[in-house]
């Protein structure tokens, strides 16, 4: 089954990531312009409908794309 991420802030939280990090960033500036949202359809024939949900495939595209542009091999480092 697949996931889908929906970005609430927590509760009682005052630390906001997305205010300390600058406006030129280039992962900023990527979000801008990559949309992953294709995936959802191209993938929906591989996924089925009972089960448990799986990670939202943006998040995981971005994290295989953030590890090869970063040349991250393994989650070990």
């Amino acid at each position: 089954m697949r996931g889908k991420k929906n970005y609430q802030p927590k509760l009682f939280s005052n630390f906001n990531l997305s205010t300390r990090i600058r406006d030129h960033n280039f992962y900023r500036k990527l979000k801008e312009v990559l949309d992953l949202h294709f995936l959802y359809k191209e993938t929906k024939s591989y996924y089925g409908s009972c089960g448990q949900k799986s990670l939202d495939l943006t998040v995981y595209f971005r994290l295989s794309l953030v590890g090869y542009l970063e040349k991250i091999i393994t989650n070990r480092r």
